[in-house]
C-alpha cells in the first residue's frame, strides 16, 4: 500500500514492536478491544484471537475495503469505515467503562483523538503510538519546557505512563520524529464533575496562549474572565494559590482548585 500523505499515515513494520505494544494491552478473552487506525493491519494481526469482541475503526477506505476481505469471516471482528473523530464509541461498545483502546494515532490529530476518547463515558485503557513530542506533553511536569494545556487536560481525567519509545526507523515511510506509546488509563469513577473539567479546559486554553504572563495578569485580560484587581485578589485569598506565578509552574491539581474559584466569583 502506498501511504496517503493528507491522512498521515506512517505504517509500523517491525514485527517485534507490533508484538511488544499489543502485549501492553494485556488482553484478556473477556474483553472488548477497539482499534484505532488499523490500516494494513499491523497490530490487528497480532490481536486476533485474543479479545472476546474486536472493533476496527478505519478512515482509509481502500485499506478498510482490504481489511473487511481479509477478516469479513471473522464473528468477533466489527470493521467501522469512517472517522474516529465521528464515531460513537459509547454506542459501538457493549461497555464502554470495560472498552480497551489500542492504536497508531496520525500526528497531525492526536491531540483531537485523545480528548474525543477522553470525553466522557471514557473507556477502562488506551494505549496509543504518538509523536514523541506529544508524548512528552502528556507525560510533563509542571514547571517543564513541555508542560501545557494537554498535560493537564489529560491528568486530570486519567494516569498517563510511558510504554515504549519507538525510532523513527520502525516506520514505513520513515517520518521525521520519533514515537512513543503511551498508556492512558481513565479514573473511574471521574475524580471531578464534567462541570469542573469544563472549567478547566477554559482556563488552561487562557493560560497556556499567555504563558509568559502572571496569572493575576491572564484573569484580568483573558476575554474568558476580565476580572478587575479586587476579584483577582479575592481568587488568590480563596484559592491559596500566588498567582504572580505563570501557567506552567500549577499542577494539574492546581488548575482544578483555581477553575473552581473562578467560576464561583
Amino acid at each position: 500500500m502506498r501511504p496517503k500523505r493528507s491522512l498521515g499515515q506512517n505504517f509500523l513494520v517491525d514485527p517485534n514492536l507490533q508484538r511488544a505494544i499489543v502485549r501492553s494491552l494485556d488482553v484478556q478473552p473477556g474483553d472488548e478491544v477497539l482499534e484505532i487506525g488499523p490500516g494494513t493491519g499491523a497490530l490487528t494481526r497480532h490481536l486476533l484471537g485474543l479479545p472476546r469482541r474486536l472493533m476496527l475503526v478505519e478512515l482509509d477506505r481502500e485499506l478498510a475495503d482490504r481489511l473487511g476481505e481479509e477478516l469479513g469471516g471473522r464473528p468477533e471482528v466489527t470493521l467501522v469505515r469512517g472517522d474516529i473523530l465521528d464515531t460513537d464509541i459509547a454506542e459501538l461498545a457493549d461497555d464502554i467503562s470495560a472498552l480497551k483502546v489500542i492504536g497508531n494515532i496520525p500526528y497531525n490529530l492526536t491531540s483531537p483523538i485523545v480528548f474525543r476518547l477522553l470525553e466522557r463515558p471514557r473507556p477502562a485503557e488506551i494505549v496509543i503510538m504518538v509523536q514523541r513530542e506529544v508524548g512528552e506533553r502528556m507525560l510533563a511536569a509542571p514547571g517543564s519546557r513541555t508542560y501545557g494545556a494537554l498535560s493537564v487536560g489529560v491528568r486530570i481525567v486519567a494516569r498517563v505512563e510511558r510504554v515504549l519509545r519507538v525510532r523513527r526507523t520502525a516506520f514505513r515511510p520513515v517520518p521525521r520524529v520519533d514515537s512513543v506509546v503511551v498508556r492512558i488509563r481513565p479514573f473511574h469513577p471521574p475524580e471531578i464533575s464534567a462541570a469542573q473539567e469544563k472549567a478547566v479546559r477554559v482556563l488552561t486554553r487562557a493560560a497556556f496562549q499567555r504563558r509568559r504572563k502572571q496569572f493575576q495578569r491572564i484573569l484580568r485580560d483573558a476575554p474568558a474572565y476580565r476580572l478587575d484587581r479586587g476579584a483577582v485578589a479575592e481568587v488568590e485569598k480563596r484559592s491559596g494559590l500566588d498567582l504572580t506565578l505563570r501557567p506552567e509552574a500549577l499542577a494539574p491539581e492546581d488548575f482544578v482548585r483555581l477553575a473552581e474559584v473562578v467560576e464561583r466569583s
